[in-house]
């Protein structure tokens, strides 16, 4: 049994709970403004064969921003529709708890002035401005009525939450018992909350662990909610756009496009953008190792991940946009041959002395470091071990986050 059993099983739960009908100097830190800056966001994922969509449904999901604001606007995404994605009825409002909304808060979204939108296959859809006060750290309840049959649904697998399902239009309850449906863990079409006013938005980009797989479900426990709540005096956001299971130089069908593809769009694009951490490569090395229900890919050296790292970072600072290279954490554990473990944990570390020496990312964060257990540096802390020696518990996913220097971002 290798590591990647661990990636993919989880992948594959995460689908399966979707049932429910992706060198160059350093750049300056953007200065406040009045445009839009993401305050949470989603990476968006192709449907499983298990996740034929809705019809004559409301679907209920719940976020946190983190940071607060009095006006904002929600991003829709058909990105992996085979056709046009009509949208009946949009609301948002305060989170009250469970499925319920606080009375008072609900606000009815437009689109170009109506109620209902259209969203092309492959397209990208924002509301108009709302005006609804939300503090730093708050969650709102985002509510889609889909009047029509959707076809197969864009998601995000494996979102740590808790998204709820009605038949019929159930867009302006305030109370939450018509959503008596199946749940999800997954987040389906919503790709962000985006508010007016903050600028220099800190993107997390990467797999499992940015994602914040096992972590608590329903706690806010990823790396990048911890570090929000570090940065919420500053006024900047913290938007996760992690994938579990991502691969960064190759794509398998279970994990989203590869990293190189969609660190455009899921990172550099995300408004207000300004520093993106990057934290990707465990599943590059492991996904050569044999197929576990979702394929495999050739096997990778230390130089082809530097060579897709560099690739982000001229991206990245083409846009003027500020990286920071996150090590990769150990993953030494039992259950992993000896022999695949001596070439993976190579890869890793040459890695790794990479990010930290060469001075190509304008800063680096020792993820890796964090969370290795000090007896014995390749394998996790058994204190931040959620129990598969390779994803961070709760705790975990905090010292990840206490490892970043502020000043860096």
């Amino acid at each position: 049994m290798s590591i990647r059993t661990t990636i993919v099983a989880a992948a594959l739960i995460s689908g399966l709970a979707a049932t429910f009908p992706a060198l160059a100097s350093a750049s300056p830190r953007p200065a406040p403004s009045s445009s839009w800056s993401a305050s949470w966001i989603s990476a968006m994922q192709p449907p499983g064969s298990d996740s034929p969509g809705f019809y004559h449904q409301t679907i209920r999901q719940v976020v946190r921003v983190s940071t607060g604001a009095s006006r904002l606007r929600i991003r829709l995404s058909n990105q992996y529709g085979v056709s046009p994605l009509r949208v009946t009825r949009a609301t948002v409002g305060r989170t009250r708890d469970g499925a319920s909304i606080q009375p008072g808060s609900l606000r009815e979204l437009t689109f170009r002035g109506v109620r209902s939108t259209i969203i092309r296959a492959g397209g990208l859809g924002a509301s108009d401005p709302i005006g609804l006060f939300a503090g730093p750290l708050e969650h709102l309840t985002i509510t889609l009525y889909l009047a029509g049959s959707t076809g197969p649904a864009t998601l995000h697998g494996d979102g740590l939450t808790t998204t709820y399902l009605a038949d019929g239009d159930h867009s302006s309850d305030v109370g939450g018992t018509a959503f008596t449906g199946a749940t999800s863990h997954s987040f389906f079409y919503l790709a962000g909350v985006d508010v007016i006013g903050r600028r220099g938005t800190v993107v997390a980009f990467g797999d499992s662990l940015t994602n914040g797989h096992n972590s608590t479900v329903g706690a806010d426990r990823r790396y990048s909610d911890a570090l929000a709540e570090r940065l919420v005096r500053t006024g900047r956001p913290v938007v996760n756009a992690g994938i579990s299971g991502n691969l960064l130089l190759s794509e398998l069908p279970c994990f989203g496009e590869k990293g190189l593809t969609r660190f455009r769009r899921d990172a550099l694009d995300q408004p207000g953008a300004g520093t993106v951490i990057v934290a990707e490569g465990v599943n590059d090395i492991w996904d050569s190792e044999g197929d576990f229900g979702c394929g495999t890919t050739e096997r990778i050296t230390a130089a082809d991940l530097i060579r897709g790292h560099r690739s982000l970072i001229c991206a990245g600072h083409a846009r003027g946009v500020r990286l920071v290279g996150g090590t990769m954490t150990p993953f030494k554990a039992d259950y992993i041959p000896a022999a695949d473990f001596e070439r993976a944990e190579a890869i890793r570390v040459q890695v790794n002395n990479w990010i930290l020496t060469s001075g190509e990312y304008d800063a680096v964060v020792d993820f890796a470091k964090a969370v290795a257990d000090p007896a014995d540096p390749q394998a996790l802390n058994p204190l931040y071990n959620s129990g598969d020696s390779l994803h961070p518990n709760d705790a975990g996913y905090r010292a990840m986050a206490a490892a970043v220097d502020l000043a860096s971002l």
